[in-house]
């Protein structure tokens, strides 16, 4: 480091910018360790570096944190990680208390929902959203960071924005109306409101869980309202997991204990009731399944 800046001042700085560095690690990654790990790398680059000529210090550690979270999901990529399992993220709150809740507040904080489909965008499609859409950052910068040109950095954001949404998001009534009965069952199983869940669910409903979904055992097949509500109530530790989404078209929910997928509720709705409930918990599968967020 140059002799001429003094150190006490520059890590105030750093100081002042820490907090939007862990917020834009956090967004990029997913992981709070690994945000943390990835603003402590940015500190290092500036204690070690002449930035004598720098004029946005702020900006230069923007820059940094993108590279190395960039690197790290590209990383992440090439090891085609495994989902996380619920019950392994559950342990691991345990063990880890104060970490695991200040995670889950930050999950919840962000959106479980959003942060499962940022997981399924390219590498430098969720930079480009992450650091225009929710940071605001110029596309003339973030094509310096990706090595693109302003213009295919906007076309990466538009790409990412477009696969979040599906689209155009779906507006109709059966939408609305699918949206309040899936909204009444979490509702109903995070409360252990048998009742109100005889109410949304038809007589006759299915419940039919992939072998994923349900450890140990075959595919499983539930029917009939009584037999599914309260199964809805045996999963409810899962349900304050829970997000709406839309899946294939249809409103379902993503489960995703602090951002990672673990498994999804595909619903089948008519005549005002829940028929049909598919439990998706087969990595393959999860892949293979169209989700987007739900708009307001």
């Amino acid at each position: 480091m140059c002799s001429t800046i003094d150190p006490a001042w520059l890590e105030k700085q750093f100081e002042v910018c820490r907090g939007q560095l862990r917020d834009v690690a956090y967004r990029m990654l997913g992981s709070l360790s690994e945000a943390d790990d990835a603003v402590q790398e940015a500190w290092l680059r500036l204690s070690r570096s002449d930035i004598t000529s720098v004029e946005n210090i702020g900006g230069w550690l923007t820059t940094v944190v993108a590279h190395v979270c960039l690197d790290a999901l590209r990383s992440r990529k090439r090891r085609a990680e495994e989902p996380i399992d619920a019950t392994v993220l559950l342990q691991r709150a345990d063990e880890h208390a104060v970490d695991a809740e200040s995670e889950m507040q930050l999950a919840d904080s962000v959106g479980l929902a959003l942060l499962v489909l940022l997981d399924r965008l390219d590498p430098v499609e969720r930079l480009a959203y992450v650091l225009h859409d929710m940071f605001d950052l110029p596309f003339d910068d973030i094509g310096r960071i990706v090595d693109r040109t302003p213009t295919a950095a906007r076309k990466l954001a538009s790409r990412a924005r477009q696969r979040l949404h599906g689209g155009a998001p779906p507006t109709d009534s059966n939408m609305s109306r699918q949206r309040e009965l899936a909204e009444a069952f979490l509702t109903a199983s995070r409360d252990g409101d048998f009742r109100r869940l005889l109410e949304v669910l038809a007589p006759n409903v299915v419940l039919r869980a992939d072998a994923a979904a349900v450890r140990g055992t075959d595919a499983t097949e539930i029917r009939g309202a009584t037999s599914v509500a309260r199964g809805a109530l045996a999963f409810s530790d899962r349900v304050r997991f829970a997000q709406l989404v839309v899946v294939n078209g249809r409103v379902g929910v993503v489960i995703a204990p602090r951002g990672r997928l673990f498994l999804v509720l595909a619903f089948t709705i008519a005549h005002d009731k829940i028929m049909e409930i598919e439990v998706i918990a087969n990595a393959l599968r999860l892949d293979q399944l169209e989700l987007a967020l739900l708009g307001d």
